[in-house]
């Protein structure tokens, strides 16, 4: 029974592949953030570029 849980505890195959989904959950979180915070400022540049070159004003 000892040696079965020696071996359970110092098993690390499925903790890496929890760690890389850590990391890429981050990643995401991350980039949605980015994203959302930028897309504003994208938006209103291109707001003002149209006014500026609609040609009916």
């Amino acid at each position: 029974m000892t040696r079965l849980l020696k071996s359970f505890l110092s098993a690390e195959h499925g903790a890496t592949a929890v760690e890389y989904g850590l990391l890429a959950a981050l990643i995401s979180v991350g980039m949605l953030v980015g994203l959302g915070a930028f897309s504003d400022t994208l938006e209103n540049t291109f707001m003002m570029l149209s006014e500026k070159i609609d040609p009916t004003k």
